[in-house]
């Protein structure tokens, strides 16, 4: 499963997931921006850093790690102090790393046993979370990564159910069902999309009177503006409301890697 590319679309779609995550208001996320960053001349890659909007608030440095890597906190530590020297923020900073399960986290802390002992740095085992019911929704999403597929059948109905409830607006929603839907796409690699939209109710939501209508008004929209830019105008709402890019061009006449680029500059 491509882990990494999975939390970084849900951090970065909805970062509030990651304070509650580490036990943070949720509200926090609307003053930081995610990212992934490239150490400058190096080889390095943070797998994910959320910047503050002010001074005031700390630099969080992300790590995902789904693998046993003896050497993770040596270069967590190095991408970390390159980060600081290469861009001198003022902001204090703490780290967070993410395992699967205790068993993977076996690098040595010696070297940097201070760090962990003041709380700069911490470690997550989703497995330790508890049971997926009691959790705010968000966390509940992410625990769904380490089900396997027996469990992740069951998980993933209630989650879709939860978000149905819990969820009153409909992008969030659509958001939040498109994150389950693509971990469901790893973890079955056996089925198409259109099969595990069926078997999880996963299309129920296209036939909804919002879906339908914003179908119809991007639809409509391009279709009135009968240039390139006024179909262009039309993707965003339509992505919003839970259309694939391959409906998208399709209702518009356009292509798919116009749509993707549309969707891109919308961002």
């Amino acid at each position: 499963m491509k882990t990494d590319s999975i939390f970084y679309r849900l951090f970065q779609e909805l970062p509030d997931i990651f304070f509650e995550l580490i036990g943070n208001s949720p509200e926090i996320a609307a003053n930081y921006q995610f990212s992934s960053v490239e150490i400058k001349q190096t080889a390095f890659r943070i797998d994910g850093v959320f910047l503050p909007q002010t001074q005031e608030q700390p630099i969080y440095f992300l790590e995902v790690q789904f693998q046993e890597d003896l050497g993770i906190y040596s270069r967590l530590f190095t991408e970390v102090n390159l980060y600081l020297r290469q861009n001198q923020p003022e902001n204090d900073w703490l780290a967070v790393v993410i395992y699967p399960s205790r068993s993977i986290d076996t690098s040595p802390i010696t070297h940097y046993r201070e760090s962990f002992a003041c709380g700069r740095v911490s470690r997550i085992y989703l497995d330790e979370l508890g049971e997926s019911a009691s959790l705010p929704l968000g966390i509940a999403t992410i625990k769904l990564i380490i089900e396997n597929q027996d469990r992740a059948i069951e998980k993933a109905r209630e989650l879709i159910t939860r978000t149905n409830q819990e969820i009153d607006s409909v992008p969030k929603k659509q958001q939040l069902l498109q994150i389950i839907e693509t971990i469901l796409v790893y973890k079955f690699p056996s089925m198409n999309i259109e099969e595990i939209q069926q078997m999880f109710g996963l299309s129920e939501l296209k036939q909804t009177r919002v879906y339908q209508q914003a179908f119809a008004e991007g639809e409509q929209k391009g279709k009135q503006e009968g240039r390139q830019e006024g179909k262009l105008l039309a993707v965003a709402p339509m992505l919003a409301a839970g259309l694939t890019v391959e409906q998208i061009a399709q209702a518009l006449d356009l292509t798919v890697e116009d749509v993707k680029k549309a969707a891109q500059q919308s961002e």
